[in-house]
């Protein structure tokens, strides 16, 4: 998994054009939902020392998700980031952070369709998260052991989170009619099988270093007791770091721009109908590893702001109803 030379990151989301407008509006709806009630969770199991966290980890995983790596097959992966915002924050909190992500990616960057949004969220935010979390909970109870069982549940609940969001996303296309079932599902499945290892890998290397730097952001739910100490400086400075990569990203397609390609329904995407930053290259500069930098650091800020100020505000209207109990 080597990084090729200097581009912007290619598109990684479902573009509009893949699905079907009703199962497009059927994902939004059902987002909507579980996003409305992941935010009522937020604002009462958050910690107030966590809400930087959020902001921050936000901001990682969109400097993370920049970086495609390539594998087997002239494709590329992403990290998704899902598993590590759930061991981190739990999975409600996380639905939020991930939600943040995907959202300025596709508004702000055109990564990913207006209408195919929803299902976008579903997928990554939804799916990814608590497959994440089931699959993290259950080894992390077998494998009592630290930090092996630790390391272990990570890595599972992440390649598990990309496969099981890929299968979602397979069955999205053949339910739109743009590929059938027998064709998307498992092709779907292969590449992202492989993609799943190289999110195993990222997840499993954060973990390892916030163990030797942060332990106690890893404790069992209940028993932390996280300080912000740090935090902001630390996990800004990571996502600075990731972003002034990004042009080394590979220029190979995602996985599912490479299925699409390889099963003929590539030519069915859409393009946005409006342009603000896209293909993580900020407009004017002409340098493509300079406008590729500086359009990461704008969604650094942009993402951490979202994430922070929505945990601030939840946290702020938890409190008060608590006062009017």
């Amino acid at each position: 998994m080597l990084f090729s030379p200097p581009s912007s990151p290619p598109a990684m989301h479902i573009p509009d054009g893949f699905l079907s407008v009703w199962v497009s509006a059927s994902f939004w709806i059902i987002s909507a939902i579980v996003l409305t009630i992941a935010l009522r969770k937020t604002s009462h199991s958050l910690e107030k020392r966590q809400v930087p966290l959020m902001g921050v980890l936000a901001a990682a995983i969109f400097a993370g998700q920049m970086l495609n790596f390539s594998v087997a097959g002239g494709t590329s992966g992403h990290l998704l980031g899902a598993a590590l915002a759930v061991i981190l924050l739990g999975p409600w909190p996380a639905v939020v952070v991930m939600t943040s992500v995907v959202s300025v990616q596709a508004l702000l960057f055109q990564d990913g369709g207006i209408l195919a949004l929803g299902a976008n969220i579903f997928n990554m935010a939804i799916i990814g998260v608590f497959i994440s979390y089931t699959v993290f909970s259950v080894l992390a109870r077998l494998i009592k052991k630290r930090p092996i069982g630790l390391l272990v549940s990570g890595f599972t609940a992440a390649w598990s989170s990309i496969f099981v969001a890929a299968l979602a996303c397979g069955l999205q296309l053949a339910i739109s009619g743009t590929s059938p079932a027998n064709i998307a599902i498992p092709a779907m499945a292969a590449i992202h099988a492989l993609i799943g290892i190289g999110e195993g890998l990222i997840t499993t290397g954060a973990l390892t270093f916030l163990l030797a730097t942060r332990a106690d952001l890893l404790k069992p739910e209940g028993q932390a007791k996280v300080s912000h100490k740090g935090i902001l400086g630390v996990g800004s400075l990571i996502a600075v770091l990731l972003v002034f990569l990004s042009p080394f990203a590979s220029s190979h397609p995602d996985g599912l721009e490479w299925v699409a390609e390889q099963n003929s329904f590539l030519q069915t995407a859409r393009e946005a109908f409006y342009n603000i930053i896209p293909d993580y290259a900020l407009p004017g500069i002409s340098n493509s590893a300079l406008a590729t930098i500086i359009a990461g650091l704008v969604g650094i800020v942009v993402v951490f702001a979202i994430a922070y100020l929505t945990a601030r505000a939840e946290k702020r209207s938890s409190a008060i109803e608590r006062l009017r109990d």
